[in-house]
């Protein structure tokens, strides 16, 4: 009988046991126990347990295929036994059974495990016996075969690995005893290995592919294969940005950007300033990240963009790009000099210096055009500027900013008013020649009026010294010669040439009758029509006549008395009837008295 059918006959006694002993278990209190089968004797007399035999019916199996039989084997009846494995206590359950009188262990299904070591224990009230250890091995295997790499990264069923990087090739799987392994590998470069491992020290191009492994298991007679593949990932180069070369104009073009790279297998990612760049309503990007589109460009997505390629060894980016984005010119502004914010109207001073800059936001910077509109001709340039202003410079002036690229041109105008003369545009020369021409002037008009005064009396000293006597005048009525306020001031003329003296205020009630007769001779032949001048009293040449004697005032004291006289009476007849010379005072606010003198 070979193998398989001891085996399975085996196999059928042992269920067919077990179907026995599990039908009829009689009870405890119906078993017949004879004292001398559970002792033995002894030098002292007592009876003690014998130590049982343990038996397997193969200590080799193969798991999931073989099932396994162990015998506890003792003389002794009615006692108790006892199963462990691995020293522990062991209960039945499914795959394990046990027979009624726990003689027999069974496992129907043998799984690795199962594999240890076995024991049974009999005991008989305070008294056990252990029989030795049985060991149970369980072959199995291969468990399903995978290939490991320690230097790569798996996606999915693929491993990168990196250009020039070494790469440990390394097959797990559970078996037992040790499996036999069979490589067959994508290149002949490589000697095919018969262990569960092996290395490539610098990976290249020419080892990417499917990487196979055969475990067998001669005992189990099983086998199993492992596949790999392999993707040999480049060392990243830095990629570049394409553009079209055509001008960008704000509102008006889109622009498309792609991400050139050799590198077909690596991810693209796209920066703007630094920060990732996600799509949004204004941005789109391609299906692999290849192409960035801008709709509608605006003059802030200047940038700079740049795009990045990258696998899990290594990453490589593009240098910045930054877009020219054309626009304007925006609102024209016309400032004088440099101060800031437009000015509809400038006032500047004539003959002085003016400057108007004209600006306007533009990319690239816009053309500037001036005009004024009492000329014709035109001006180019960010200033313009007037040296010396004059009235022909006033009025409005335009200035136009116009972008070529764009076609776009704006304006803006202000109004220049020339006004007054400015004191700052004389020179200091200038200055002083006017200030001296006015001195000249005033020093002229004085000599003028000295040399006048000085010949009018020269010619007064030169008259003849017949001519002493003062003219009168014919009468007049006394309510137009004086008033209340009226007085006589006289004076002699104590020099030769008669010049008058300062005259001495005499006061009303001072006019007594002792004033002597300045002339023995009154003229009263002298119409009142005659020149003031001639009705003086001439001067007589120096030599042909003596000097009249001074008159002489008694002095007086400085309050005058208070007269008795009637106060309407402002006259007093003097000592002379015939010189009628009087003196008007008029009385100044501050008590002082002027003196008038009037011929009547």
């Amino acid at each position: 009988m070979g193998p398989v059918g001891f085996h399975g006959c085996l196999r059928t006694g042992i269920l067919l046991s077990v179907a026995l002993l599990t039908a009829w278990i009689p009870p405890v209190a119906a078993q017949f126990i004879r004292p001398a089968d559970l002792l033995s004797n002894t030098p002292s007399g007592r009876v003690s347990l014998a130590k049982p035999t343990l038996s397997v019916s193969q200590s080799t199996v193969v798991e999931l295929r073989d099932m396994v039989t162990f015998y506890c084997h003792t003389d002794v009846d009615n006692i108790t036994i006892h199963w462990t494995y691995n020293n522990s206590p062991l209960a039945s359950n499914e795959r394990v059974k046990l027979s009624v009188d726990h003689k027999n262990l069974i496992i129907l299904v043998v799984q690795r495990e199962d594999s240890g070591s076995y024991q049974c224990e009999v005991k008989n009230g305070f008294e056990g016996q252990s029989s030795d250890a049985v060991l149970l091995n369980v072959n199995y295997g291969p468990d399903p075969v995978a290939i490991k790499l320690d230097s790569g990264i798996e996606a999915g069923d693929v491993v990168e690995v990196l250009e020039g990087q070494a790469v440990n090739f390394r097959v797990k799987t559970q078996s037992r005893p040790a499996s036999d392994y069979t490589w067959y590998l994508p290149t002949d470069s490589i000697q095919p290995p018969t262990t569960g491992t092996f290395t490539i020290k610098a990976v290249s191009k020419e080892h990417e592919g499917m990487y196979r492994c055969l475990v067998s298991n001669s005992v189990t007679q099983l086998s199993r294969l492992g596949v790999v593949k392999v993707q040999v990932l480049e060392k990243l180069t830095a990629p570049s940005i394409e553009l079209p070369i055509l001008p960008l104009v704000e509102n008006a073009t889109s622009v498309s950007m792609t991400c050139k790279t050799s590198h077909q297998e690596a991810s693209v990612q796209w920066f703007l300033r630094g920060q990732p760049l996600w799509p949004s309503d204004r941005l789109t990007l391609s299906s692999q990240n290849r192409t960035l589109i801008i709709h509608g460009l605006q003059r802030d997505d200047t940038g700079p963009y740049e795009c990045e390629v990258w696998n899990w060894g290594s990453r490589a980016r593009s240098a910045p790009l930054k877009l020219a984005i054309n626009y304007g010119p925006d609102r024209v502004d016309i400032t004088p000099g440099s101060a800031s914010g437009e000015a509809s109207t400038v006032r500047a001073m004539l003959n002085s210096s003016l400057t108007l800059h004209c600006r306007a936001d533009s990319n690239p910077d816009a053309r500037y055009h001036w005009t004024h509109e009492h000329s014709s001709a035109g001006h180019t340039g960010e200033r313009l500027s007037i040296e010396a202003l004059s009235w022909e410079h006033e009025g409005i002036y335009s200035c136009t900013a116009s972008n070529l690229i764009t076609g776009l041109a704006r304006s803006a105008s202000v109004l220049v008013k020339v006004v007054g003369t400015p004191s700052s545009s004389l020179s200091p020369g200038a200055i002083a020649g006017i200030v001296i021409g006015i001195l000249a002037a005033i020093a002229l008009v004085i000599g003028l009026a000295y040399f006048l005064y000085s010949r009018k009396d020269r010619w007064t000293r030169k008259r003849p010294a017949s001519d002493t006597t003062l003219k009168t005048t014919t009468q007049r009525p006394p309510e137009s010669r004086c008033n209340d306020s009226m007085a006589v001031k006289l004076g002699a003329w104590d020099s030769p040439g008669l010049a008058p003296d300062k005259p001495k205020t005499v006061y009303d009630n001072e006019l007594k009758p002792q004033w002597k007769a300045i002339g023995k001779e009154v003229l009263s032949s002298v119409s009142p029509e005659q020149d003031y001048e001639k009705q003086l009293p001439s001067v007589a040449p120096e030599g042909s006549r003596k000097p009249p004697p001074p008159i002489r005032i008694p002095k007086q004291p400085l309050v005058p008395p208070v007269s008795t006289r009637n106060p309407e009476s402002n006259y007093e007849k003097l000592t002379n009837p015939n010189l009628s010379l009087y003196c008007k005072i008029n009385r100044q606010p501050n008590g002082h008295h002027t003196p008038f003198f009037r011929k009547v």
